[in-house]
C-alpha cells in the first residue's frame, strides 16, 4: 500500500487539487484539502485551532489560485475539522443539516478551558488534556462559525470546470459523515471516514454502517484519497480499514455471546496487524458501542465514561497482541 511521504502542509495532487497534512495523525491533528480552478476554490475542512488554519490558508495562498476561500465544506462535526471556520472570511460554509446540528451542540469554551478545569474532570479530563488541551491554542474560537448552507444526502457542486460531489455516508464515525469526490481527477477527500493507520473511533455508528461507507468510497475506485487524519494514499487504505472494522466484529461478538465484558473484550482482542496504528486506547470506545448495538440494555458509558476508560487503557502495560506499552 503506497503512503504519499507524511510531511506537515500542502501536497500538490495535480491539477490544481491539494492535501493539507498535519502529522502525526493523532487526536486533533486532522487533514484538509483544497480544489481550485478558473479562479474559483472550496476548502475541504478548517483545523483544531485558529493559529493552525491561519497557517493553512498561508500555506494555501501560495498555490495557484488559493489565494481566496470561496466555500468550505465542513465533512462532519468533529472540533478539528470545523473550528478553524471563522477565519476563512466571506466564505459560504457548506454541511449536512445534521452536520450542522451537531457542530450547534459543541462548547468552544470547554476546550479552551480545559487546561484549567480538567483536574476538577476526574480521568476524562487527564485524557483530554493529555490529548488535547495540552496541545492545541485554543484562543480565537470564543463563538463557532456554522454552516451557511446546508443538505441532505448529497449535494453537487461545480468549481471551476471541476463537478464536486458531495456525499453524506453517515452516521458512522459521527451523526453525518460527508466526503467530496472529485470524479474527474478521481480524488477523494474523506473527512474522518479514513484514518490511515489510526485507529478509528466510532462515535455514532453502527460499525455496519462505517463498513458501508468503506465499501462506497472503495467502488468509486479513485486513484487518490485525503484521509482525515494520516498520510495521504490510495484505496488499499480504505479497504484496509474495512478489514480492521471486520476484525473487530467478529472478535468482539465472540466475546459479546461467551459474556465477556466489553472493557475486558477490548482488552482481549488481539490487534495483529494493526498492532502499529496509532491511538490503540480508541478499541475501548468501537468494542463497547458493537456491545451497546447487541444490547440495548447495556449500561450507558456516556463521553466521560469512555474517554476515563480509554486514560486508563494508555496508562497500561501492552496489550495482547497492541505490540507496544502505551
Amino acid at each position: 500500500m503506497a503512503n504519499w511521504p507524511f510531511t506537515q502542509g500542502v501536497h500538490d495532487l495535480g491539477n490544481g487539487l491539494y492535501g493539507y497534512v498535519q502529522p502525526d495523525g493523532t487526536w486533533g491533528w486532522s487533514n484538509a484539502g483544497l480544489v481550485s480552478s478558473r479562479g474559483e476554490t472550496l476548502l475541504v475542512d478548517t483545523l483544531m485551532s485558529v493559529p493552525l488554519t491561519r497557517t493553512m490558508l498561508e500555506d494555501f495562498a501560495r498555490v495557484d489560485g488559493g489565494a481566496k476561500i470561496d466555500k468550505v465544506v465542513n465533512t462532519h462535526a468533529n472540533p478539528d475539522h470545523f473550528f478553524g471556520n471563522g477565519v476563512v472570511e466571506d466564505a459560504e460554509i457548506i454541511a449536512t443539516a445534521k452536520t450542522a446540528e451537531e457542530m450547534s451542540g459543541f462548547d468552544p469554551k470547554g476546550l479552551a478551558n480545559l487546561s484549567a478545569n480538567y483536574e476538577k474532570m476526574g480521568e476524562a479530563g487527564e485524557f483530554l488534556f493529555e490529548t488535547m488541551g495540552r496541545k492545541f491554542d485554543f484562543s480565537g474560537v470564543d463563538e463557532l462559525t456554522l454552516p451557511s448552507r446546508t443538505f441532505s444526502d448529497r449535494l453537487t457542486l461545480q468549481v471551476g470546470d471541476k463537478t464536486v460531489e458531495l456525499v453524506d455516508l453517515g452516521p458512522a464515525h459521527t451523526a453525518s459523515d460527508t466526503i467530496a469526490w472529485v470524479p474527474g481527477d478521481s480524488v477523494v477527500f474523506t473527512g474522518d471516514l479514513l484514518f490511515n493507520e489510526g485507529h478509528p473511533v466510532l462515535w455514532a455508528g453502527p460499525m455496519s454502517r462505517w463498513i458501508a461507507a468503506c465499501r462506497y468510497i472503495e467502488d468509486l475506485k479513485p486513484e487518490t484519497v485525503v484521509p482525515g487524519h494520516g498520510p495521504i494514499c490510495e484505496v488499499d487504505a480504505v479497504r484496509n480499514m474495512r478489514h480492521y472494522f471486520e476484525h473487530l466484529m467478529q472478535e468482539a461478538r465472540g466475546r459479546f455471546e461467551a459474556g465477556m465484558p466489553w472493557r475486558e473484550a477490548a482488552r482481549d482482542i488481539p490487534m495483529k496487524e494493526y498492532a502499529h496504528w496509532t491511538d490503540p486506547e480508541r478499541i475501548v470506545a468501537n468494542v463497547y458501542s458493537l456491545y451497546k448495538e447487541w444490547d440495548p440494555d447495556l449500561e450507558a458509558a456516556p463521553p466521560p465514561v469512555i474517554f476515563a476508560e480509554m486514560n486508563r487503557y494508555r496508562k497500561e502495560p501492552a496489550h495482547e497482541g497492541c505490540g507496544h506499552a502505551h
